[in-house]
């Protein structure tokens, strides 16, 4: 063996032991997050006090398990994932045979009755392709799951299962073929092949990275946004400068949050810093994209800034700021984001004691220069 051969042979074992280390831990997320999901039909069901919480069992129970990332949404996940995935019951009794013998869960009896003596289907109804069950478990992360819940028509959904699986899509990768309606077009398109070819083509391909910046691994895991979702070091980089550099300047800046994950509909979103202006009395939220600008980056500060005044403001607070910086290496450009306020009111304000936008475009190319961009 020559030191190239070495070289070779130690990177095919870590990217292979990476991959296998990874797999293991979206296993064991998912696996837990379908069980959460029996035990919550098995409660509602079947549960002593169930009648005492009706609509409101979720909610309660989100507040008092005390879990990081079982808040109410993901948890009507792993009910809504439990009851349209019945069949992850086989892969499970393989891979944790101890988790099911519960006497909480009695209702798994039932589910395996149903899987072993399946309904005859309507012979009217299109026979809907089942992906096997252990495909399910180890292929596709929860992030993936969540987005196939959306999806009411079984096989519409299991179509988007299989492709995904086949094409090893990522999330942003099926979420751009289910918003581009591949299932519609595949159905009108003479050469289906072919279009699926070219689809995955164009998808963003699932790597062992991306199941570990899965918001809800790192949750599962214990770890901080800020470990795990940082686009790159560059960015990761910039940001820990941006957030000193504004402390520094000492206009009012007191830090709250870096990475704040906030909830949209059933889609996380991490803003990047998040400030709170003794002065102006507003939040100040401050994104940062390595990037040259663009409207979608505008309309995704602006998407926070509205949720911020919907759900952060308090009594005597003045509505959010933010402040998009972006850069495509050559022209940095600095903008602010009023979120819909009153200009005429607050702009003079905010401009008098914000960074001014000259300040803040000699960082950015100072940082970029320094890192050799």
């Amino acid at each position: 063996m020559n030191l190239p051969a070495l070289i070779t042979e130690i990177q095919l074992l870590d990217a292979a032991l990476v991959g296998r280390a990874t797999s293991a831990v979206n296993v064991a997320l998912t696996a837990r997050n379908w069980l959460i999901g029996a035990y919550i039909v098995e409660f509602e069901q079947n549960g002593e006090d169930r009648a005492a919480y009706g609509e409101k069992l979720i909610p309660e129970l989100a507040k008092k398990l005390g879990i990081r990332g079982l808040s109410s949404s993901t948890l009507w996940h792993c009910k809504s994932f439990y009851v349209t995935y019945p069949q992850i019951l086989q892969s499970l009794a393989g891979e944790f045979p101890k988790l099911l013998k519960s006497n909480a869960l009695p209702i798994l009896a039932s589910v395996t009755r149903e899987l072993q003596h399946p309904k005859i289907p309507d012979t009217e109804q299109p026979s809907i392709p089942q992906i096997a069950p252990y495909e399910i478990l180890t292929t596709l992360s929860f992030t993936h799951l969540v987005e196939l819940l959306k999806i009411d028509d079984p096989l519409k959904r299991a179509f988007y299962e299989i492709e995904a699986i086949k094409g090893r899509w990522s999330v942003r990768g099926l979420k751009r073929q289910t918003g581009s309606l591949l299932f519609e077009r595949t159905g009108l398109s003479k050469n289906k092949e072919k279009l699926i070819e070219l689809a995955n083509t164009g998808a963003a391909q699932l790597a062992p990275a991306d199941i570990i910046r899965d918001p809800y691994i790192f949750e599962f895991l214990g770890l901080r946004p800020s470990e795990t979702v940082e686009e790159s070091d560059l960015e990761s980089a910039l940001l820990d400068h941006l957030q000193a550099f504004l402390l520094e300047l000492g206009r009012g800046f007191c830090f709250e949050a870096r990475q704040r994950k906030i909830l949209i509909g059933s889609d996380h979103y991490f803003i990047d810093l998040v400030f709170y202006h003794r002065v102006l009395k507003c939040h100040v939220l401050i994104e940062l994209k390595v990037e040259p600008f663009n409207h979608e980056n505008a309309g995704q500060l602006n998407t926070y800034l509205n949720w911020y005044r919907q759900h952060e403001m308090h009594d005597g607070d003045n509505p959010p700021v933010g402040i998009l910086l972006c850069t495509d290496k050559k022209s940095p450009l600095a903008q602010y984001a009023l979120g819909g306020m009153d200009e005429n009111l607050f702009v003079s304000d905010y401009q008098l004691q914000l960074p001014d936008p000259e300040e803040l475009l000699a960082f950015l190319e100072r940082e970029l220069t320094f890192h050799g961009n």
